[in-house]
């Protein structure tokens, strides 16, 4: 199974930033309560994150290259998403090259961050090497639709 925690792309400058967001709903198999009611696992929201950026690469490179997730050098999680939330995601590129790219980004709820990542490094991979070219260009499309 895939999650795909990418809703929309808001806003995509190639090689510098993207800015996307993850609607959350009561139907998603994924919430966790451990008392507090229910929460987006912590890793997912990371995750939600890390696609964002996928998108920016793939985007800077005219789709051919993905990105692969090699290390992040730092994460700090601030608070909880919670059912109902929309995810706010975004993205800046700290250096980005032939094989690899770093990024950094934050994810908040109504303007507070529950989420920073500190130089998410990636390797980059041949896109086709990793999905079907096609699906991915449909999804990208109707990610981007009427973005800014």
């Amino acid at each position: 199974m895939r999650f795909h925690l990418v809703d929309r792309i808001d806003e995509l400058q190639p090689h510098r930033l993207v800015r996307a967001r993850k609607l959350t709903s009561h139907h998603e198999s994924h919430w966790r309560d451990q008392g507090r009611g229910p929460e987006m696992p912590a890793p997912l929201v990371l995750e939600s994150l890390c696609q964002a950026g996928s998108w920016l690469v793939m985007a800077s490179t005219g789709l051919r290259l993905r990105a692969v997730l090699l290390s992040i050098d730092a994460v700090t999680f601030t608070g909880p998403v919670r059912p109902g939330d929309t995810l706010r995601l975004c993205g800046e590129v700290e250096s980005f090259g032939a094989e690899r790219a770093a990024l950094s980004g934050a994810a908040k709820v109504d303007g507070r961050v529950v989420l920073r990542a500190d130089t998410i490094l990636c390797a980059l991979r041949p896109t086709a090497e990793l999905e079907d070219l096609d699906d991915v260009r449909r999804t990208h499309d109707r990610l981007l639709r009427d973005a800014s």
